[in-house]
């Protein structure tokens, strides 16, 4: 027995299209097979000319939305096509879609992302959900962040206490206690990737620091570094989620970066991507015993020998170690998120988001065809 789901995500690095082939029968999701599409360069430089936009503003790329849509229909088919599978063996997709706006404390609060979900489901046949976040935010919650249900559903130990760590462009935890009475818990704690991908494009033309070389290289800033974490973010109690339009660019240089030695700031920045993880864990009522790592971040060697010296005794290992591949995790997620919607439960964790209820997630679009 199979239940085939397909799993799409593209992060706040806007790199590519991560697509997954799911096999959702059973109680863990199997990854089937994996394929990534980079996003043509007229969409990617229209997405980042989007985030600059105002609110308003934002609810009016119709175009871009189904230029969007039709990058995630095409990486949907290359799939299909690359390991010999039929549409009508696709119970579901699941597309997170591109983030362009994330406000849940906006008035009215809201969450965007481009990718429009019955465009991706007439251009391949499939029914697809979308929109992942509304319903969440709806219900009162912060609409992220999602992939914490599936971390509880499949990597929850009973025996000890974990904690998963996804280091995307943001970094966000999810605190797993061992014992079954108590409720996962989790949120954003900062900055992930984005800000150090952020300088180091800026100061030397590559999308990211390889294994943290450019960042072992340099000296953190004692100063820099102070400046950062007093931020009022880092301050705020959980639930709390936030994004590129917080933790960018705009934002670092408020703090002055410009006047100092580059590759400093490069090791400031990665300190401070370790650090608020570290003491989000360390600061939590669950005594952790295990982190699991996922994302783009577990290729940071260096970020990561900076979060196990500052955790001690904590192991800080990869999920894959657990049977699930840390770069697809967020794209299983979605598929499995999407199941959840077809099946009509729950894909939020009120417990993370601040959601008044569980709700069912998503918008279920049907092909016009």
């Amino acid at each position: 027995m199979t239940a085939l789901y397909v799993g799409l995500m593209s992060g706040t690095s806007m790199d590519g299209i991560d697509a997954a082939l799911v096999d959702c029968y059973g109680s863990k999701p199997h990854l089937v097979a994996t394929h990534s599409k980079p996003w043509p360069d007229s969409v990617r430089q229209q997405l980042e000319q989007a985030r600059q936009l105002d609110d308003e503003a934002v609810f009016g790329l119709h175009e871009l939305d189904k230029a969007v849509a039709e990058q995630f229909a095409t990486a949907t088919l290359e799939l299909l096509a690359l390991t010999g599978t039929e549409a009508n063996e696709i119970i579901a997709i699941g597309s997170h879609g591109q983030t362009i706006r994330h406000r849940p404390h906006a008035d009215p609060p809201f969450s965007l992302q481009l990718g429009n979900g019955q465009h991706i489901a007439d251009q391949t046949g499939i029914q697809t959900v979308s929109d992942f976040r509304s319903a969440d935010i709806q219900a009162g919650g912060e609409g992220a962040p999602l992939a914490t249900a599936f971390h509880n559903a499949v990597l929850r130990s009973n025996s000890e206490n974990r904690c998963v760590v996804n280091i995307g462009g943001i970094a966000n935890i999810t605190l797993l206690p061992a014992y079954e009475s108590q409720p996962a818990s989790g949120y954003d704690t900062g900055p992930g990737n984005n800000l150090m991908d952020s300088w180091i494009n800026r100061r030397k033309s590559l999308p990211c620091d390889n294994k943290g070389e450019w960042a072992r290289s340099g000296r953190v800033n004692d100063s820099l570094r102070a400046r950062l974490k007093a931020d009022e973010f880092f301050q705020l109690p959980p639930p709390k989620s936030t994004g590129f339009e917080y933790f960018n660019q705009d934002w670092l240089n408020q703090h002055h970066a410009d006047a100092l030695p580059a590759d400093d700031v490069q090791a400031t920045l990665c300190e401070l991507t370790a650090l608020t993880i570290a003491e989000a864990i360390q600061q939590s009522d669950t005594d952790i015993h295990r982190a699991l790592i996922c994302g783009g971040g577990v290729h940071n060697v260096y970020c990561l020998e900076r979060l196990r010296s500052h955790l001690g005794d904590i192991a800080v290992e990869s999920t894959e170690l657990h049977g699930i591949h840390p770069d697809w995790v967020e794209a299983i997620a979605f598929a499995w998120l999407a199941q959840c919607n077809i099946k009509d439960r729950p894909g939020n964790l009120p417990s993370v988001t601040g959601a008044r209820e569980s709700v069912v997630l998503g918008t279920l679009n049907t092909p016009d065809i």
